[in-house]
């Protein structure tokens, strides 16, 4: 197993995970039961072909989750893209890379206490928003604190009843599917020729794909693997596929027995509920409280609680090489987790969430930004690969460092040039932002340099 110290790091994290404890964290992170939540939104926008979006989604995140991968082996490390583009070509363009995924890490916890919250309000008036979120950030803040151990064991727990409750849904589904509720032909959620256009699918892609977000994630835990670096990028793989058929299963039987399906695809889901309105028409109601109190959960709680994990990671990554305040990188010497960072992290995600609680579409605008963030930076992760095996290794496996890199990148762009408008022009202005930041250090004679790179 590689060592930190190679690359001129102390180890302060605990190393406690196994490949099960990895790969449970990158489903957690992705949700088994993601779809739900964004279902209606992937509907409209996808003229009901659902299926289709997730597969081609899919094919975007199965070439990234190679990369990644790739550069986990060569630097395992937490930091994910920031540490693989800094080390992979250089450091200032991991700067711009971590300076670009922070816009999904930093935003996503807030997405989802946002999302969690807003359900649980709707269940329980009497608790605002703003409240529901604060219980959420107090509860996964206090887990997290306890150490990357008390993590791991609460994600297997809320992977077990996330899976029953998909189970459940799928049962029901199946059942009324088999009694002639079907709404659209069998094959429709995958491909409708009136309807099918490379723009209308890739701008679908580009939202089905936040479900996937997560994968990644796992990158972030390097430094507290215990196994091999090669575990590492194979949970994130395993990860990646066991999502995707959850994925393709749940909104392939979904789409066939959604109401109202021309009205949706019109008006679209401003409200959220088109998961839940088709939960009950399966099934009753019960099935609807039922899909919607784990969605506010898994989201809220589940996945928020490993996505805090996550970004405090990379802000400890990032504050170790002084890209930012140094106090970010402070260890906890009890519990081993960066302290600082998990607090900074719980305090953005309170703040922003209560205040996008206060905008209109403030679900929708999170969403879009999140998914900017994380792409950009994933084509810095394609070249970092090329750079480091074909350019500087010389590797002769072209197919790893050269092929699937490029192909990932393209399909990528793809789903970049088809993304919402306000998400381009606000994660453009975070990008340049992050270059005036980068100009400033060079001004003020602090440029990027990581620590004594493997020779």
């Amino acid at each position: 197993m590689s060592s930190v110290e190679q690359f001129g790091y102390r180890q302060e994290l605990q190393r406690s995970l196994g490949f099960a404890d990895l790969m449970i964290y990158g489903l957690i992170f992705m949700v088994p039961i993601a779809p739900f939540g964004i279902f209606g939104n992937v509907f409209a926008v996808s003229h009901g072909m659902v299926a289709l979006a997730y597969l081609i989604g899919l094919v975007a995140m199965a070439f990234t989750a190679l990369s990644y991968a790739q550069m986990a082996r060569a630097f395992p490390m937490a930091g994910s893209v920031y540490t693989y583009a800094g080390r992979g070509i250089a450091a200032p363009v991991g700067f711009i890379a971590g300076w670009a995924i922070l816009l999904d890490y930093v935003l996503v916890p807030s997405l989802l206490y946002l999302v969690a919250s807003t359900a649980m309000s709707s269940f329980v008036p009497v608790i605002p928003v703003w409240a529901w979120l604060a219980i959420f950030v107090l509860l996964n803040t206090v887990v997290n604190y306890l150490g990357i151990q008390m993590t791991a064991r609460i994600t297997r727990i809320m992977l077990v009843a996330e899976l029953a409750v998909l189970a459940i849904f799928l049962v029901v589904g199946g059942i009324a599917l088999a009694q002639g509720k079907a709404q659209t032909g069998a094959l429709t959620p995958l491909f409708e020729p009136s309807s099918f256009t490379w723009s209308v699918v890739l701008a679908a892609a580009s939202v089905a794909v936040l479900s996937f977000l997560g994968f990644d994630g796992i990158s972030t835990l390097a430094e507290e693997n215990r196994e091999d670096a090669r575990r590492l990028g194979r949970s994130m793989v395993a990860a990646l596929g066991v999502a995707a058929v959850l994925f393709v299963v749940q909104t392939w039987v979904a789409a066939l027995l959604t109401p109202n399906r021309a009205k949706l695809i019109e008006a679209g889901d401003a409200a959220g509920s088109a998961f839940y309105d088709t939960a009950a028409f399966a099934g009753g109601q019960w099935l609807s409280v039922l899909t919607a109190v784990a969605t506010a959960i898994a989201w809220g709680f589940a996945n928020s609680l490993v996505a805090q994990a996550a970004t405090s990671r990379l802000l400890f990554a990032m504050a170790r090489d002084r890209q930012l305040p140094r106090f970010l990188a402070v260890v906890d010497p009890k519990h081993r987790v960066p302290v600082n960072a998990t607090f900074a992290v719980a305090g953005i995600s309170l703040v922003l969430g209560i205040y996008m609680s206060t905008r209109t579409n403030g679900i929708g605008e999170l969403a879009s930004l999140v998914n900017f963030g994380a792409m950009f930076a994933f084509l810095l992760l394609h070249i970092a690969v090329v750079v480091h095996y074909l350019i500087r290794q010389r590797s002769r496996n072209f197919w790893a460092h050269l092929i699937a890199p490029v192909i990932g990148f393209i399909v990528l762009v793809a789903v970049v040039i088809n993304q919402n408008v306000a998400a381009q022009w606000v994660g453009g202005i975070w990008l340049a932002i992050g270059l005036l930041v980068l100009a400033g250090s060079y001004l003020l004679g602090r440029r990027p340099v990581l620590p004594t790179e493997v020779k």
